[in-house]
């Protein structure tokens, strides 16, 4: 009974962690500059040119230099993604993104480190891994 107690609690503590990062200034700011990109007419074209592109650009990939588009293809992705990476709504978004990303990747850091040094989080920041987390070749065993 006492393990399903602990895990009871466990799993409030898990709820009560999750809506303090959902209450968090980090997670309102990207709740707001998502609301802003996808409200804005503007960014949601360059946004769907850049879909659109994107499709074409996958199936030029597979003849590769040899696909009669080829150059031409390649050429207007760039343009569509530097246009569309360089949108005020898309570039506020995505540090947004990464602000909630970090701060994530700090909880994960935290947890696994308070239930034992060994513990490997893949975060896919560098930073946090050390350069042993997954797909690293670290110690884990899965690089």
């Amino acid at each position: 009974m006492l393990a399903t107690m602990e895990r009871v609690q466990l799993l409030e503590f898990a709820e009560d962690l999750a809506k303090m990062v959902l209450e968090s200034e980090i997670a309102e700011q990207y709740e707001v500059c998502l609301y802003k990109m996808k409200h804005n007419q503007e960014t949601q074209r360059k946004i769907q040119r850049f879909v659109k592109l994107k499709e074409l650009y996958e199936e030029v990939q597979r003849f590769g230099k040899y696909h009669p588009d080829y150059k031409k293809v390649m050429t207007q992705i760039r343009e569509s993604k530097r246009e569309m990476d360089l949108d005020p709504q898309v570039a506020e978004f995505k540090v947004a993104e990464n602000d909630l990303q970090n701060l994530l990747d700090e909880i994960s850091k935290a947890i696994g480190g308070a239930v034992s040094k060994q513990i490997k989080v893949p975060t896919g920041n560098p930073f946090f891994d050390g350069g042993h987390g997954c797909g690293s070749g670290g110690s884990c065993g899965c690089g």
